[in-house]
């Protein structure tokens, strides 16, 4: 991932600011029944990645058989692939089968929907992506629809005519990258709020460049987070326990859905972090995740 990338770090303030006034209000009305199941998810943003053979798939291994090997390391993909271009509805259910009913696809909504007609006339398209992930059937999760950084607020009636017409029973996350949805106005304001009425969750994206992105806005019963480490720098672990403590007050309050998806500037070091997240998840927070099982992998922590 490119977005908010720095050549230097050194100066960034990593820290996480405090929970935005909605999310507190929000977390306030949940009710915290300790007996229900966190559903955490950790993972990587695609399986397609041949310099993961002698790391997450064996050696010899065939691009055909990423999927299948990736599904016994990881319980979740942030699935970028469609983005690029839709699949139909028969290759979705064979990627489906070949996952455990706890794991979970958050397609990403195709770029011609997102980018290329911003959100306008795009009925066809949004009725095809729909269809196509319906594949997915029990192991779909959250969808997330990426807004341009050209997707400012004056937008936002946009946003709001196309965010109204999906079917409610879709699970959606939104991520809003121009900067002016992160200043206090009122029509970000009303957007968020929207977001809230209609059950439509939030992405929070945690990238060097681009703090502001960083909004700790939870507006559904679900944080999807994604995480651009910097290549095994040892801030990437300390960020990631910080996100591990961020999360557990969360739990704490009532939430039940989390997604927690990493990415890196150069995606091979993805699995290390995917591995470390999963072991504080676990220590942290009382979890029982299954930990990858990484071959030849950097041994940092």
């Amino acid at each position: 991932m490119d977005f908010g990338r720095l050549l230097y770090i050194d100066e960034v303030d990593f820290s996480l600011p405090p929970d935005d006034t909605i999310t507190t209000l929000y977390l306030s009305d949940f009710k915290n029944d300790e007996k229900e199941k966190t559903a955490l998810h950790v993972g990587c943003a695609k399986w397609g990645r041949k310099d993961w053979i002698g790391k997450v798939y064996p050696e010899g291994t065939k691009e055909k058989d990423f999927l299948a090997h990736y599904v016994k390391q990881f319980n979740c993909i942030e699935l970028n692939s469609l983005f690029y271009n839709l699949q139909p509805k028969v290759i979705i259910e064979n990627w489906a089968s070949f996952a455990n009913d706890d794991f979970r696809f958050s397609p990403k909504f195709f770029q011609g929907i997102s980018h290329f007609k911003q959100l306008q006339n795009t009925e066809s398209e949004t009725e095809l992506f729909i269809q196509s992930i319906q594949g997915f059937n029990n192991k779909l999760g959250y969808s997330f629809l990426q807004l341009s950084e050209f997707f400012a607020p004056d937008k936002g009636d946009v946003l709001q005519k196309y965010l109204e017409q999906l079917p409610r029973d879709l699970k959606v996350c939104v991520e809003l990258r121009h900067e002016d949805w992160f200043i206090n106005s009122s029509i970000a304001h009303d957007t968020f709020d929207l977001f809230k009425q209609l059950k439509i969750g939030t992405v929070i994206t945690d990238t060097a460049g681009r703090r502001d992105c960083l909004h700790m806005k939870l507006t559904a019963p679900v944080a999807f987070i994604r995480f651009v480490g910097y290549n095994l720098h040892p801030t990437d672990f300390t960020r990631i326990d910080r996100w591990v403590d961020r999360v557990k007050t969360w739990m704490d309050k009532g939430l039940r859905e989390i997604y927690f998806y990493v990415h890196n500037h150069e995606e091979i070091h993805s699995p290390e972090l995917c591995k470390y997240a999963i072991q504080q998840f676990n220590k942290k927070c009382g979890l029982n995740l299954e930990i990858p099982k990484l071959i030849n992998a950097n041994t940092l922590f």
